[in-house]
């Protein structure tokens, strides 16, 4: 049964949390430096007050005593003489000796109040005193001056008979005194020697005390924080499967079990992460591998496609210049048709190219005066800006670190769009923005076209999407995308300003320093998803 008593207390005890035994620990120091503290008062105190009494009392009081014995002798001398020779010198210390007697007995009165003992020996001298006087002093002192007195000489056997009992009063007084004086300096000595015991001990106590803090906050704070400090230092090493030690109090013990929970949720998450690592890594390998089909397939492209493409082109114009007109109606115009095709396909195939370059090709930033990029694309548009009677202004813009070939591309699309989406009965008006936003610029293309809704706001920047027919408006529907491909390459966003109401305003950042490079450009099932509203 004790054994078991024993377990439910230890266990009660390994449930307490630091706070809690900083409590308990804080109390009960507090309780016995208290209990020590009004110890050390309590003996301090009577340490004063014996040395108090001893001082102001006991040793006064036998010192008067003495006095007034001194007076009492100084009075039977004083009548001796008197008696004697009649001479009224001798009654000078008599008159003297009473006064002294009142002074002294009125002193010792005051020192021995509350004192029974002492007061009962003083009434019995006063009492003895009172006899020797009524009998023998004031009778002698009564008779006539200038020759001795017939009544001493009577009255001398009387007299030793009544002042022996004074001295014996005196005497058993100052033995009384001296009892009382001595026992309160042993006392005295006793509770001084208390005293340092106490003091003693309570330093005792204070260093115990100390020491038993210190040692708890060892056990119970600080080598269990060092334990975890270990721990937590080994697996950042990168022993992540290094176990976390639980000790100390219940809340150090949970804080240990939580630090392992998370090292054991880390452990598998690493282990997720190395897994997905060697996902990703496999899927870079399949994505290099697919980039370098894609830079095959660009290589043919722009070379073994272009070839048969440009003879079936050539054949077909060949066949129109020296047939058109000699078969009949439908052959001139499947003619047209094959032309048309040749023409578009090729087309095409040199947009699609372009649009592949972007961020592996034209890479080099440097410094690029926006201005002059901005003319030379303008001088590339003069044919279809005379044409349309386009007006075509800017602020000025600014120098940025950019691709000078494809701010180039970036300018043409959207100079270009905006000519081409222009209303059949206005000219177009077309103003390029630039202002500053912290890192970045932010241009504004703004033009009076037909406007874009804004439901494809976003759809107009996916490749191949168009919202008009080729018969209405020509092009491949690559434009808008190959510009969200470039301006995203040089860390900016691109779109389109959905409160803008007459025409249309594209808006896009530029960074003014080199930023990351590497846009991904839309991926083919977005492209060529089924259902997809065409581009513009």
């Amino acid at each position: 049964m004790t054994g078991d008593q024993g377990r439910s207390r230890a266990r009660r005890f390994a449930n307490w949390t630091t706070r809690r035994w900083l409590r308990v620990g804080v109390s009960a120091a507090l309780v016995i430096l208290a209990l020590l503290g009004m110890t050390g008062a309590w003996v301090l105190g009577r340490t004063a007050s014996l040395s108090e009494e001893l001082v102001d009392t006991r040793s006064p009081a036998l010192t008067t005593s003495f006095r007034l014995e001194s007076a009492l002798l100084n009075q039977e001398t004083g009548i001796r003489g008197y008696g004697l020779t009649g001479t009224t010198e001798f009654l000078e210390p008599y008159q003297k000796g009473l006064a002294e007697e009142k002074e002294f007995t009125t002193r010792l009165q005051e020192l021995l109040r509350g004192d029974r003992a002492g007061l009962a020996d003083l009434k019995a001298v006063q009492d003895a005193v009172a006899v020797w006087q009524e009998r023998v002093a004031r009778p002698i002192a009564a008779s006539p001056a200038g020759q001795p007195s017939a009544l001493a000489s009577e009255l001398a056997a009387e007299g030793k008979t009544t002042f022996d009992p004074l001295r014996a009063a005196m005497t058993a007084q100052q033995d009384r005194l001296r009892t009382d004086r001595a026992q309160a300096r042993e006392d005295l000595l006793a509770m001084m020697t208390l005293r340092n015991w106490v003091f003693v001990t309570i330093a005792a106590v204070i260093v115990l005390l100390a020491v038993l803090v210190f040692e708890g906050l060892r056990r119970g704070i600080t080598t269990p924080l060092e334990q975890l400090g270990t721990d937590a230092r080994t697996i950042a090493g990168g022993d992540f499967d290094h176990p976390i030690t639980s000790t100390g109090p219940a809340d150090l013990r949970h804080l240990s079990g939580e630090i392992d929970f998370m090292r054991r949720r880390l452990v598998r998450e690493l282990a997720f992460t190395e897994e997905a690592r060697q996902r990703l890594d496999a899927q870079a390998a399949d994505l290099q591998r697919s980039n370098a089909e894609l830079e095959q397939f660009a290589y043919v492209a722009s070379h073994d496609l272009q070839e048969p493409l440009r003879k079936v082109s050539s054949f077909t114009q060949l066949l129109r210049r020296r047939y058109g007109g000699q078969l009949d109606a439908k052959a001139d115009q499947y003619i047209d048709y094959a032309v048309d095709g040749a023409n578009r396909m090729q087309t095409l195939i040199n947009d699609l190219l372009d649009f592949s370059r972007v961020g592996r090709v034209h890479q080099q930033l440097q410094q690029v005066e926006l201005d002059k990029v901005f003319a030379r694309s303008l001088s590339s548009l003069e044919v279809s800006i005379e044409e349309s009677g386009a007006s075509v202004t800017s602020d000025p813009l600014p120098i940025i670190a950019a691709d000078p070939t494809q701010m180039g591309m970036l300018w043409q699309n959207l100079i270009g769009n905006a000519v081409k989406f222009r209303r059949p009965d206005q000219a177009p008006r077309i103003h390029v923005t630039a202002a500053r936003e912290g890192d970045l610029w932010r241009f504004t293309v703004t033009d009076n076209g037909i406007g874009i809704d804004p439901e494809y706001a976003d759809k107009v920047f996916v490749i191949f999407q168009r919202l008009h027919t080729k018969d209405a408006y020509s092009g491949s529907g690559i434009g808008l995308a190959m510009c969200k491909k470039i301006v995203e390459f040089h860390g900016g966003k691109i779109a389109v300003d959905p409160d803008h109401r007459d025409g249309t305003r594209i808006t896009f950042t530029l960074a003014s320093e080199p930023a990351t490079q590497g846009a991904v450009p839309p991926t083919m099932p977005e492209a060529t998803r089924a259902g997809a509203e065409p581009q513009r």
